[in-house]
This record gives structure tokens, C-alpha cells and sequence, in this order.
């Protein structure tokens, strides 16, 4: 034999293996949710690297005898740290088939060295080719019954994941570096993540981007709405791993990760209670005390240093304490966090409601309650019924608000969304979009048909400005306003201007159209020349908005503006006081 078999063969016999662990981080709790294990063998040694050492492993035949004695160490190190937190330990599904493996090798390990199987993913390292994906999911099954986990690892880059992932529906999925690694500015990259993000939504998996290694990739996955994340950004694999990512590391990263829904002004803070918190070192007898003396208590937060670190809900607290006939007498002197496994879901009072929602959403569990932090500190809990009717009451007030027609937000709203912005400082710009020769038009071909052209606006006008990029709004007859966040807001307005200087003739007849327009009563009730209808708009640029006070300024300098551009022929805007001109002569320009 080799000098690399007697290598492996003495690493195996001694077990001469170090494991490390690398956290795996939580982007919506900015914390660690698990770790995930790793193996190095000695610094000196010729098998040290770990691709190296799989593979001569591979080579003689020992690849299921290596991954078991992978699997022991890690397990040994993870309970001897008391990490408490989920173990990722890498198989590769030959091992899984092993018959060693399917008797519960795994499982005897736990059980030898205390590990809880709902503490542990298995995590599948796909490095041949599968053939029986039945087997292979039989075999998952056994594990999961006994409440483990399943990953799925480097989706990307293996022989065929996508099958693999719905045959497996894994409770996590771990994208490949290669596609978190430059996605902050490779479009290609940015989008195929988004497309795994939603489908991983859709399946109840869990994203994880492997492998980000800046800040860049980090605001990039980020912004996708990936909830777990994990790389050298974060920290490296270590013997002894970090308990606490650095706060630091998620600054940049926005308090509202989604985008503010319109103009719903509604935030955390609105649907959180201040409830006393306790002391996690609290001892359970105590916290049993103030369920006891408080019938309408139903849960109580656990804080320390104004930090929250759990939540006791009562319903499941008393069930789990005396599930057992001792279970007050054993556990009662024991401090409460011992009784709390997880991190609580902690939202800052500021992010709006709909968000709210999508944290929420896409949090990997869903408790009834969540923490509400005011510059990370404790200020309250919420409920999910509480969310839930605030959600339905600002759909109320949505509604009332909108208008009939185009189901746009009306005066109110689009008010209350500008002195938001105001209030945030944040950068805007504002157009009044007016139609010209609408009323002639109506006269002459009908209400319906007049119908027919607001509604073609409203639908111009949202398809060139998202959510994410502002507000649209109809604030009555022929009048539009659209409050733009984006940079590119004159672009925006051109490119509206020219696509509805080619949609309004489809609205008019065949002669009409040669005509160049209709003839009809003008304001004075003789017979006049109109041309074919037109967009007039008044922008007010950013610089302006921001010297504004409030919504009325801003309505001021809007209709100046308007006013300006009606005297325009055709479709032309008007910025401020500045020169208007059409998109016609933009374009020549």
C-alpha cells in the first residue's frame, strides 16, 4: 500500500482528526441558529487538507469508516462545548446507505454522548452521482422520525440537486459559494439566488448562502429576503467557535429589510405591549408563581440587560412542567432559561407592519409572539393575532381610502406616505400627472370610454414605478401623483410620457386619429379643435421636496409645475421652474 493509505489508516486507528465549526447566522434574528462541523487532520500531515484527505479515503475503500469517526469527534467536541446550538454534520449518501449507518451508528453516538437527534441536521454532501432516490429517501425518513433534520448541501454544484431537493424536500438548503461569492454585482448570479429563494419559500425550505465572504455578498443575499447566511464574513471554522456574531457585522444591513408596502404608516411599535419581563436566571418555581397569581398572564419575556433571550409562553410551559408527576420538585430550583431553547424572533419597533409580516413569514418557526426592540433594546412583545388586526385594519382604511376606479390610494394616503418621507429624510421626488383634452374626449366618445383612458394611466403608471420604487396615486378624475424613492425618477417620467403618446390614438377612431383629434364644445359652448389627449406633468425634484415641511408645500410647488407643462403642446413635463420640454425633443437633444 501507499504511503497515503498508512497515513489515513493511522489518522483512523488513532483518531487523529481536530473538528471545527464554522456558525451558521440568522439574518432576521442576527444571530447564530446552528454550526456546522468540519474536519482537519494534523498541520504536518500529508492528508491535512480536507479535499485531500476524502479523496485517498475514496481511493482505498474508506470513505464510510472515515465519515463515522468524522461524525464521533464532531459530536464528542460539540457536546463538550455546550454549544446549544443545531449541529450540521456532513453525510454523503453512500454512507447514509450503509447498512452500519441504517442500523443507527449515528444515533448511538448521540445517545452515548448526550446530544439531543433534534439537535442535529444531516447534512447530504452529493459527490457521486444518485441512482435510487427512493432508497435514499427511505433512509431519510428513518432519520427524521426520529427528529433529526436534513440539509441539503451546495446546491450548484453537485451531479443533479434540483432532482434530489424534491425528491428529499430537505428543511434546509445550502446554495454554492460560487453563486454568493460577487453577487453584489453580477446580475446573473443576483437572480438565480432570487429564483432559489422564491422556490425554497414555496417548499418550506430554508436558504442558506455558503460561502459570503463580504460585505458586498452579505447586503446582497440580504436584500434577496435569504434568511441564514454563513462564510469567512461571519467567522471562519474554529476549534473553539464564537458564541455571538459582531453586532457590527449586520450594520448596513437595514433595520426594514422589505421595502415599506405603499402607504401604510402602521408600525411594530403600534401592536406591542410592554409585559414586566423577568430574569433568565429566574428559577422555574418563581416564573410557575406568576402564572399562578395572574390568570390573564399568557407569556412572559425573558430579559437581561435589557436584552431579550426568550419568551415563556404559559399554555406550553405548565403542559411541559408536569408532563411529569415530579416535575415541579425536580426542576423547580433550576433557573427558567433552561427551559427556553431557542432565541426569540426580536423586531425593531420602527419596521413597518407588512414587513413585520414577511419576517415573520419567513422565520423558520412560528411562535404566537415575538420580542419588539427599540435600539435593541427590550420595549415589548406582540402577538400574532395582534399583527393580524392591525394588518386588517389598515386594509380597512386602505379601502376607504382608494379610489373606486383604479383602486389606487387616494389624497389621504398618499399625504400620510409624503410626511413619512419627510419625517425619515428620505430622498424624493414628486409628479402631478394631469390629462389634457380629457374632458372633449369624454364628451365625444362617452363615460366608458373616458373610464377606459384613467384606467390606462393608472396601469402606465404602476407599470413603470414598483412598490419598491415609490407610490402611485389617484387622487380624483383625471388627476395622478407619483411619489418616486428610485434615482432614475426623470427616466422614469419620459419613459411614461412616451409609452402613453403611443397608447392614447388605440382610444380614438381611425379618422379621429388622421385628424390629429376630435371637435368638440368648448368652455365657452362654440365648436373647437382638440387634439389627441396628453399627459401634462409637475415635478418637484428631490432637492426641492427636502426643503418642504410637509404635504401641502409640496402640493404648492407641484401645481405650479403642472401648470407650466399644460402650456406645453402634447406630452411634456415641467420641472420646478425650470425649461420644460416634450420626450420628443429630449430625445433630438
Amino acid at each position: 500500500m501507499s504511503v497515503l493509505h498508512d497515513e489515513l489508516v493511522q489518522i483512523l486507528d488513532s483518531e487523529k482528526l481536530t473538528p471545527l465549526f464554522q456558525p451558521i447566522v440568522s439574518l432576521m434574528q442576527k444571530d447564530i441558529i446552528g454550526y456546522e462541523a468540519l474536519i482537519r487532520s494534523a498541520s504536518d500531515s500529508p492528508l491535512h487538507n480536507p479535499f485531500v484527505l476524502f479523496n485517498t479515503a475514496e481511493r482505498f475503500g474508506l470513505s464510510a469508516k472515515l465519515e463515522f469517526s468524522c461524525q464521533k469527534i464532531s459530536i464528542k467536541s460539540y457536546v463538550q462545548l455546550n454549544l446549544n446550538k443545531k449541529l450540521f454534520i456532513n453525510v454523503s449518501p453512500s454512507a447514509l446507505l450503509q447498512s452500519d449507518f441504517k442500523a443507527g451508528m449515528i444515533f448511538k453516538f448521540l445517545k452515548k454522548f448526550g446530544l439531543d437527534p433534534k439537535s442535529v441536521v444531516i447534512e447530504l454532501t452529493e459527490t457521486q452521482p444518485i441512482n435510487n432516490y427512493k432508497t435514499l429517501r427511505n433512509a431519510l425518513m428513518h432519520y427524521r422520525n426520529m427528529g433529526f433534520e436534513v440539509a441539503l448541501d451546495d446546491l450548484g454544484a453537485g451531479y443533479s440537486e434540483l432532482r434530489l431537493w424534491s425528491e428529499l424536500l430537505p428543511d434546509y438548503l445550502k446554495i454554492a459559494p460560487h453563486f454568493i461569492q460577487g453577487i453584489h454585482d453580477d446580475p446573473i448570479k443576483l437572480n438565480f439566488v432570487g429564483s432559489i429563494q422564491s422556490l425554497a419559500s414555496s417548499f418550506n425550505c430554508n436558504l442558506i448562502a455558503e460561502g459570503i465572504e463580504t460585505e458586498n455578498d452579505f447586503k446582497a443575499i440580504k436584500s434577496l429576503g435569504v434568511p441564514f447566511a454563513q462564510g469567512y464574513y461571519f467567522a471562519r471554522p474554529m476549534a473553539v467557535p464564537l458564541e455571538k456574531i459582531d453586532s457590527n457585522l449586520f450594520i448596513g444591513s437595514s433595520s426594514e429589510p422589505y421595502q415599506t408596502h405603499l402607504y401604510n404608516t402602521a408600525t411594530a411599535s403600534q401592536i406591542a405591549q410592554f409585559i414586566p419581563p423577568v430574569s433568565s436566571e429566574t428559577p422555574i418555581r418563581e416564573v410557575m408563581s406568576l402564572f399562578q397569581h395572574n390568570n390573564e398572564l399568557s407569556i412572559v419575556p425573558l430579559v437581561d440587560n435589557n436584552v431579550a433571550s426568550g419568551i415563556v409562553f404559559r399554555d406550553h410551559f405548565l403542559s411541559k412542567l408536569f408532563f411529569s408527576r415530579y416535575g415541579l420538585e425536580l426542576y423547580g430550583k433550576k433557573p427558567i432559561h433552561t427551559f427556553v431553547s431557542k432565541t426569540p424572533l426580536s423586531i425593531d419597533h420602527n419596521t413597518p407592519i407588512e414587513s413585520v409580516s414577511q419576517l415573520l413569514t419567513s422565520a423558520t418557526e412560528h411562535d404566537p409572539a415575538f420580542i419588539v426592540t427599540r435600539n435593541g433594546e427590550y420595549a415589548g412583545l406582540a402577538t400574532l393575532l395582534d399583527l393580524l388586526e392591525e394588518m386588517t385594519r389598515q386594509q380597512i382604511k386602505n379601502a376607504k381610502h382608494a379610489n373606486p376606479l383604479t383602486l389606487l390610494p387616494g389624497s389621504v394616503p398618499v399625504n400620510e406616505y409624503i410626511n413619512q418621507l419627510l419625517a425619515r429624510k428620505t430622498p424624493f421626488a414628486f409628479a402631478y400627472f394631469d390629462l389634457d383634452n380629457f374632458k372633449p374626449f369624454n364628451d365625444v366618445y362617452g363615460y366608458s370610454a373616458g373610464d377606459d383612458i384613467i384606467k390606462a394611466v393608472a396601469e402606465t403608471l404602476t407599470a413603470h414605478v414598483s412598490e419598491k420604487d415609490g407610490l402611485v396615486g389617484h387622487i380624483g378624475g383625471d388627476d395622478f401623483i407619483v411619489v418616486f424613492i428610485c434615482n432614475d425618477w426623470l427616466q422614469r417620467c419620459e419613459n411614461i410620457l412616451a409609452r402613453f403618446e403611443a397608447l392614447a390614438p388605440t382610444y380614438y377612431k381611425d379618422e379621429d386619429v388622421k385628424a390629429g383629434g376630435i371637435h368638440s364644445e368648448n368652455r365657452a359652448g362654440g365648436k373647437s379643435f382638440f387634439p389627441v389627449t396628453s399627459l401634462s406633468v409637475g415635478i418637484v425634484d428631490p432637492t426641492a421636496t427636502r426643503l418642504c415641511q410637509s404635504h401641502v408645500d409640496i402640493a404648492d410647488f407641484a401645481s405650479g409645475a403642472k401648470k407650466q407643462a399644460k402650456k406645453i403642446d402634447g406630452n411634456s413635463y415641467y420641472i420646478n421652474q425650470r425649461n420644460a420640454l416634450k420626450p420628443s425633443e429630449i430625445l433630438s437633444a
